[in-house]
C-alpha cells in the first residue's frame, strides 16, 4: 500500500489566470502527459489546466460548489482543493482507513475514467484524495 504524491488541485473561479500565473511566474510548463480522462459528462464539466515542475503536477480547476450534491458525495474536492496521492493498493488502504476510524467518500470513476479515487479530511479539513489507476 505505497503512496506516492502526484497532483495538487487548486481550486478557482480563473482557470485561464491562474495558468497563466504558474507557467509566467513559477516557470511550470503544461502538462501533456499522463493527464487524467476527465468523466465530464458525471457531474463535475468545469475547465481544469494542468501544470507540472517535471515530478508533480498541479491541476487548476474551475471551482465548483454544487459537484457533491450532484454527484450524490460528501466530500467535494472542487469546493477549495485536495493535495493526491497515487497508491497500487487502494482497497487494502481503504481498509486502513477503516480501521483508523476515518470515513471517505468513495468516487470510484465518477471524476476521472480509470481512477478509483475516494477523498476525505485531515484533522485541520484540508481534503485529500487518493487513487489507484484501474487501467
Amino acid at each position: 500500500m505505497k503512496l506516492k504524491l502526484h497532483h495538487i488541485n487548486l481550486s478557482t473561479n480563473n482557470v485561464a489566470g491562474m495558468d497563466h500565473f504558474y507557467r509566467d511566474v513559477l516557470g511550470l510548463k503544461t502538462e501533456t502527459e499522463g493527464l487524467p480522462v476527465l468523466e465530464k459528462k458525471k457531474g463535475y464539466d468545469g475547465d481544469v489546466a494542468f501544470v507540472s515542475d517535471g515530478h508533480i503536477q498541479t491541476h487548476l480547476a474551475q471551482k465548483d460548489l454544487q459537484v457533491g450534491f450532484r454527484t450524490g458525495h460528501i466530500v467535494n474536492p472542487l469546493d477549495r482543493g485536495h493535495i493526491a496521492y497515487r497508491t497500487d493498493d487502494l482497497a487494502a488502504f481503504k481498509a486502513h482507513l477503516e480501521e483508523k476510524g476515518i470515513a471517505y467518500s468513495d468516487w470510484g470513476e465518477t471524476a476521472v475514467a480509470g481512477w478509483q479515487q475516494i477523498f476525505f479530511y485531515d484533522p485541520d479539513g484540508n481534503i485529500i484524495e487518493v487513487h489507484e489507476i484501474t487501467r
